[in-house]
């Protein structure tokens, strides 16, 4: 009788892209960083892509986005519409991990950039049962309905925070990610803001290893892991 090769997997963690880039981009760039793949015995990492659709800071052009904004900046209104769009393909990611049989406090969400900020939205406002949230780079809009959310959410245990930002990001000020932090933190969400030295845009090697020691932390093996390995 053959043995079966397929890995079992006792948690998830869904890694939205920034705006124009793909999963597999992503995954690429994790794997250039590392020099080898994020990778788990007991942990799915999915990197799913965004649709194809209207950016209005492309002047309408089309790109995998998330969701669509009226400008890259923290004072401008969200596009709820936008947002309720991209919540669909969310709950949609999550489920299928449910339906494999993945809790929903071992999942974690997060994201770069765009990506970032749809992971907020995720375990802030979607959901607030998951492991955790994650943002690299990333901001929320100032009237955002995360925070409208979390004020009616008083007594709630919510998912940790882990964030990143670029000291020298020009895209995304670290101002905009600090602001956010201390917005969210005002409002019960606990973790980390850590601010990267020498650090534009972008993901980098010493992020990318802290948010992996994160990650095991926040979804250790189980029992039953450990006694699949014997």
């Amino acid at each position: 009788m053959a043995t079966s090769t397929v890995r079992k997997y006792s948690a998830s963690v869904i890694f939205f892209h920034g705006s124009g880039d793909t999963g597999p981009n992503l995954q690429e760039w994790v794997r250039f960083l590392l020099g080898r793949d994020l990778d788990f015995a007991h942990i799915k990492i999915i990197y799913p892509t965004a649709p194809l659709q209207k950016y209005t800071p492309l002047n309408g052009q089309l790109s995998t986005v998330w969701f669509d904004r009226r400008s890259v900046n923290i004072a401008a209104q969200e596009s709820r519409k936008s947002m309720a769009e991209s919540y669909n393909i969310v709950q949609k990611l999550i489920q299928n991990e449910v339906d494999y049989g993945i809790p929903l406090n071992r999942i974690i969400v997060g994201g770069f950039s765009m990506g970032g900020a749809l992971a907020l939205h995720t375990g802030y406002h979607l959901n607030t049962d998951l492991a955790g949230v994650f943002a690299h780079s990333s901001f929320l809009n100032r009237q955002s309905v995360v925070y409208e959310s979390l004020a009616n959410r008083v007594n709630d245990k919510l998912p940790d925070l882990f964030m990143f930002h670029g000291e020298r990001d020009t895209l995304v000020p670290l101002d905009w990610g600090q602001e956010t932090w201390e917005s969210l933190n005002k409002l019960g969400v606990s973790g980390t803001f850590t601010p990267l030295k020498n650090t534009l845009h972008e993901l980098k090697n010493k992020s990318v290893l802290s948010l992996e020691e994160w990650i095991l932390k926040k979804l250790p093996p189980t029992l039953n892991d450990q006694q699949n390995k014997l």
